[in-house]
């Protein structure tokens, strides 16, 4: 992180494209952790980013990836704290029974709807209603239709 953190630092330094500056952190940084790293980017303030020092700016590059790894640790956290609490519903159920993949979808995604659900398990509307208030989630749009649920 250190190499990719001096990489974009030069980047920036350089000016290799001036009119495509957002290029940098596409090359310097995989394109899976761009948006980690702009939600730990986000807590460090923009003098600090935008420091004349270049070891200010690799520092506050790297509180960046510092604060985007505990958010992730953070987030890991919770989906596992989530997940043993929905796998102690699933006791005592049937083997045929749908709620454990119910139950992966939505640890999988961020929000389910109800074709989703019919979808991915093959049940009906009704049956994804069903499977969804046994399992309890809770309920993220505030419609009466399209409705989608999630974990909090």
């Amino acid at each position: 992180m250190l190499r990719a953190a001096i990489l974009l630092e030069a980047w920036q330094d350089i000016e290799v494209l001036q009119h495509a500056t957002w290029l940098g952190p596409l090359f310097v940084v995989a394109a899976n952790h761009l948006a980690c790293l702009h939600l730990g980017a986000k807590n460090i303030p923009r003098e600090r980013r935008r420091a004349r020092n270049r070891s200010d700016r690799l520092l506050a590059c790297l509180d960046a990836i510092h604060d985007a790894a505990l958010g992730g640790l953070k987030e890991h956290d919770r989906l596992v704290l989530a997940k043993n609490q929905l796998e102690r519903r699933l006791r005592g159920r049937r083997a045929s029974s749908r709620l454990p993949d119910l139950v992966e979808l939505v640890l999988s995604r961020p929000l389910v709807s109800t074709g989703m659900i019919q979808e991915r398990l093959k049940v009906t509307k009704q049956g994804a209603l069903n499977l969804v208030g046994e399992l309890g989630l809770r309920e993220m749009t505030g419609r009466g239709r399209f409705r989608a649920w999630g974990i909090v």
